[in-house]
């Protein structure tokens, strides 16, 4: 006899897959928790952002109503990058896994040892609008290269040190496996994910060497102790984006937070463009290192820092070629990089000859621009079909907003580093570009990112129709 209908048992099903979004969400909000109970000042950074934020869009309608309509607004509150930097190639290639489970793909190489930082280094982000508007979290993460360093004992310590260590624990490594053998994870799955590899990021106050081998390896470069002599890549900072980072700036110093003189970057703009940057100091965090002989011996290391960023229009290659002149302009002047109390003033003094309005921008292809109808052209679509962009935008049929730069500058980030090392590490290395080299570390190619702003900015023309 069949069985009947209520007998049967109902295949069960697999739990839902969480999307990459929602888990680089839940990522980002665990190590901004962790970040501020590890690093108090975060909090307070926090704090003043959302106050420069809200005074912001209060006193310019113009920019809240830009923001809102591009869906920026919603992502401010909640938009960070963090910092790490790993020592070996096998540890660059999980990571590249590990963030592939949150949406996160690597976008753009970065040479820093042009600036004298013996690291190269890409950006781990979404890179689809709706990822973006979702949770734009990025990881600017950079690989020692130490090949760079001139002691060849040092240099093979080093690397023997690296070989011994595991930065992922094995929980976060079998979830991995997971979500690449099933296409994701479910709810459970992901909430284990994020805990476990939160602890990749975790600082750890017991160094892995003797005090003096972290010495040697400082005298190297502070930077090379600070990869070298612990479990793992701690994070070294969490960042914050603000709406005027020069207000920012001055209530850093209003508190008594020791900010960095310099804001790192192009100089303040009616239309700001690119990435702008600020820090305050690193703290001096008390180490316990492993004594040569029994026990331990305790000492310090400077490296963790807090920092905010202000965000401007994404530059079109041209434009991003006439920003690398001049900025290279005002720091050659004098020989005095980036120091000096005249900095910011031959900074604005170069900068008179990069265009100040998003017309000229546009018309100039200097930078990217979202396209939409606006009501009226809503109302009349045919009409802005039959206009090029800028007739319908001059007939009130179509709006241009900025898109907004989602990467990173090389020269900037080397400032924030060297400032935030604990000394003058201004080291003499030449240029020493390896795209190549990285792009085999990493285990895959690094996206171009002007390939993603302007797929960005022509999904948004083909939708207008022009």
């Amino acid at each position: 006899m069949p069985d009947s209908p209520a007998s049967q048992t109902a295949p069960m099903r697999a739990p839902a897959m969480v999307s990459p979004d929602q888990i680089r969400s839940l990522f980002a909000q665990a190590m901004s928790d962790m970040y501020r109970a590890e690093v108090p000042l975060y909090g307070t950074l926090m704090e003043l952002v959302a106050q420069v934020n809200a005074t912001t869009l209060q006193a310019d309608p113009a920019l809240a109503a830009q923001l809102q309509r591009n869906g920026e607004r919603a992502r401010l509150d909640v938009e960070r990058h963090g910092a790490i930097r790993v020592g070996t190639a096998q540890e660059l290639a999980t990571l590249r896994r590990l963030f592939a489970v949150m949406g996160m793909h690597p976008v753009g190489y970065y040479d820093l040892s042009v600036a004298g930082v013996p690291v190269h280094s890409t950006a781990f982000r979404p890179v689809d609008e709706a990822a973006l508007a979702r949770n734009p979290f990025r990881v600017f993460t950079s690989l020692l290269r130490l090949e760079l360093v001139e002691d060849a004992a040092l240099r093979e310590h080093a690397a023997r040190i690296l070989a011994d260590r595991q930065i992922f624990t094995p929980a976060a490594l079998t979830l991995i496996e997971r979500s690449e053998r099933e296409g994701g994870l479910n709810e459970e799955h992901a909430r284990q994910f994020v805990a476990e590899a939160l602890e990749t990021f975790r600082w750890h106050g017991d160094a892995t060497v003797s005090h003096s081998t972290y010495q040697a390896l400082g005298d190297a470069h502070r930077l090379i102790a600070d990869v070298v002599s612990f479990h793992g890549p701690h994070i070294n900072h969490l960042t914050p984006r603000t709406l005027d980072i020069d207000a920012a700036q001055a209530q850093m110093h209003a508190r008594g937070i020791d900010a960095k003189a310099v804001i790192e970057g192009p100089p303040r703009r009616q239309c700001p463009i690119l990435l702008r940057q600020t820090s305050f100091k690193a703290l001096e965090e008390v180490v316990r290192f492993p004594a040569d002989g029994e026990g331990s011996e305790l000492g310090t290391h400077t490296a963790r820092f807090g920092e905010i960023e202000q965000r401007g229009l994404a530059l079109t290659p041209k434009g991003r070629a006439l920003y690398d002149a001049l900025l290279a302009q005002a720091r050659a002047s004098d020989a005095a990089g980036s120091t000096g109390d005249d900095y910011s003033a031959r900074l604005q003094a170069a900068f008179a000859g990069f265009p100040d309005d998003y017309p000229t921008l546009r018309r100039e292809g200097l930078g990217y621009f979202r396209y939409a109808l606006t009501a009226a052209g809503r109302a009349d679509p045919r009409a802005v079909a039959s206009l090029p962009a800028e007739a319908a935008i001059a007939a009130g049929l179509a709006s241009a907003d900025p898109i907004v730069y989602e990467d990173f500058l090389p020269v900037s980030a080397a400032g924030i580093f060297q400032s935030n090392l604990g000394g003058g590490e201004q080291r003499a290395y030449a240029a020493h570009a390896n795209r190549e080299v990285f792009e085999q570390a990493l285990g895959g190619a690094v996206a171009d990112e002007f390939s993603i702003y302007a797929r960005l900015e022509r999904a948004s023309l083909e939708a207008l129709g022009c």
